[in-house]
């Protein structure tokens, strides 16, 4: 089933969505009122989701322009960097050697989740000199998870998927790991798809930790990536899961976030651009640290004022799974 919140106080009005996406069924509380009680209400929004593809239950045009994120608001969002590709390009750019243990042990910061962005939703900023770029990501809502989960029991405590742009200020980043104490003000607010599905939803792109799909990103209209998300996936969702959980549990409404989607070239190179023959990139950043690599310095610039991010997952008939991300970058 798929799942959606409309703009209404601080923690969004619960629908259940049809799915070609295009009607919606009203469904009771919020979504996190329905994570926290999944036993009962799981198979009660499951039940709306069937009455809705069978035209049984009262139901409304869907416009994901209404929409928040699916949880507009949550006790925890944390982003790992399960595609170590990204992370190797991004330091190899910057003559920086990349421990071997980061093929081992993921990366994962805490991000603020206290306000996330609804799909149609402004992403405004101060000042453009900061360095705005997006990050093309998926990511999971999981169920109360206990602390030392193993990856295999942490697959089966995901019960919802959806997509991601975690907004980053690039040019903010360094200052922050300088200090050795993570990100903050480098991190602005988090957006997501319109929806969010169950896992069986998705079908055989999805084999418990990771789904084998293309994950598109445009820029002001044109594609700029369309990496698959299952490939060059160092950890999967349950490992991320079970690396989160390592020292403490998890609570229902936890969202976890794969981290920028990134594929090698098909030769193992650092990847081309789409008009290239390549899969592009899901981030500026990526595409800078190749220009970097290959001629000294970047020449992509990042975004500036009245740009937009549009992030999209296409089945294999070719529609929309969670609806799209379509985020403007405006001034404060």
């Amino acid at each position: 089933m798929k799942l959606a919140s409309l703009k209404e106080g601080r923690d969004g009005r619960l629908i259940v969505v049809s799915r070609d996406l295009s009607r919606y069924a009203d469904a009771a509380a919020s979504l996190q009122v329905a994570l926290e009680n999944w036993e009962e209400a799981g198979p009660e929004l499951r039940s709306i989701a069937e009455a809705l593809e069978a035209g049984k239950v009262e139901h409304h045009p869907f416009n994901p322009v209404e929409c928040t994120a699916p949880l507009p608001r949550s006790y925890g969002w944390a982003d790992g960097s399960a595609y170590v590709n990204h992370v190797e390009l991004v330091r190899k750019a910057r003559n920086a050697e990349m421990p071997q243990s980061f093929w081992t042990d993921a990366l994962m910061y805490r991000g603020g989740s206290d306000r996330f962005l609804g799909p149609h939703d402004a992403s405004r900023f101060a000042d453009a000199s900061w360095g705005i770029d997006f990050e093309a990501e998926v990511a999971v809502i999981v169920d109360d998870v206990p602390m030392g989960v193993s990856a295999e029991e942490a697959r089966k405590k995901i019960l919802l998927v959806l997509l991601v742009n975690d907004v980053s200020l690039r040019n903010l980043i360094p200052g922050e790991l300088a200090k050795g104490f993570g990100f903050f003000q480098s991190k602005a607010p988090t957006a997501f798809s319109p929806v969010a599905v169950t896992p069986d939803e998705l079908g055989t792109a999805w084999d418990g930790g990771t789904l084998n799909l293309p994950l598109l990103s445009y820029v002001n209209g044109k594609l700029f990536g369309k990496p698959n998300a299952k490939a060059d996936m160092t950890f999967d969702f349950g490992k991320l899961i079970a690396h989160a959980a390592r020292t403490r549990p998890l609570s229902a409404g936890m969202i976890v976030g794969s981290g920028t989607v990134s594929n090698k070239d098909a030769d193992g190179g650092p990847g081309r651009r789409v008009e290239e023959g390549g899969v592009g990139y899901s981030c500026i950043a990526e595409i800078r640290a190749v220009e970097t690599i290959r001629n000294g310095k970047p020449s992509t610039p990042f975004l500036a004022f009245g740009d937009s991010v549009k992030i999209e997952m296409l089945d294999m008939a070719g529609k929309s799974i969670f609806g799209a991300i379509d985020n403007k970058v405006e001034k404060a």
